[in-house]
């Protein structure tokens, strides 16, 4: 089953180097030189205490592109999307799914990493973006996907899903469905890796890695009856 849904976005966005950052996510012409020019990204407040931008990463040529909330303090670290738990988790799901890890793109809706200190110690403990912030790194994500060309979009969690697929979208109703959308051929929701290692108990956690592992068979599957047609 489809469903309809325009994609949302716009936001408030800053000016590098004279040139407001909306344009210029618009006009460039490569990832690469999108990159650089998101490194300088103070569209929100969200750089302040990030310690970099974590831009998306993958193969020029990759047929999907994974879309997350945003970067963990491992990836705020070390500067890469998905390394941290959740990403090898969904290493581990994509490979027994029959998806080769290098052939897929991996981004975030918001690209810097927003946190606060736990009550003891040193860690710095996620905290979900408001709609501004993601608003705000909107022109970066819509960049990515024109030059990407996906052919699937995956989003994971709801962050990601009601980013592109707008607020009423739910991952708990419409997990796993296609959803008809400018944005690429096909286009799809299910949740994030993270939730999954959030499971209190080892049998809550392997089946809802198997649910999971089920949904990333399925967009395979597309690839597949694509290639064909």
């Amino acid at each position: 089953m489809r469903t309809r849904i325009s994609p949302s976005g716009g936001g408030t966005v800053a000016f590098i180097d004279g040139v407001h950052a909306t344009e210029r996510a618009k006009s460039e012409r490569s990832l690469t030189g999108l990159r650089k020019i998101a490194a300088g990204c103070q569209a929100c407040d969200l750089w302040k205490n990030a310690t970099q931008t974590v831009f998306g990463e993958g193969a020029p040529s990759s047929k999907i592109m994974f879309v997350g909330e945003q970067p963990g303090d491992k990836e705020d670290l070390a500067g890469h999307p998905f390394v941290g738990p959740a990403g090898k988790l969904l290493d581990e799901c994509l490979r027994e799914a029959g998806i080769d890890r290098d052939q897929v793109y991996v981004t975030n809706a918001v690209k810097h990493f927003k946190w606060e200190p736990a009550e003891r110690g040193k860690r710095r403990i996620h905290k979900k973006p408001r709609a501004s912030e993601i608003e705000a790194c909107r022109p970066w994500l819509d960049a990515e996907i024109r030059l990407m060309k996906p052919e699937v979009i995956v989003c994971l969690g709801a962050t990601a899903a009601q980013a592109l697929l707008g607020k009423t979208f739910s991952v708990t109703r419409q997990r796993g469905q296609l959803i008809d959308s400018p944005l690429a051929p096909n286009v799809i929701a299910t949740v994030h890796p993270s939730s999954i290692l959030r499971a209190r108990e080892e049998g809550e956690r392997r089946l809802e890695t198997d649910a999971f592992v089920a949904d990333l068979k399925k967009i395979a599957g597309l690839l597949q009856i694509r290639k064909r047609a």
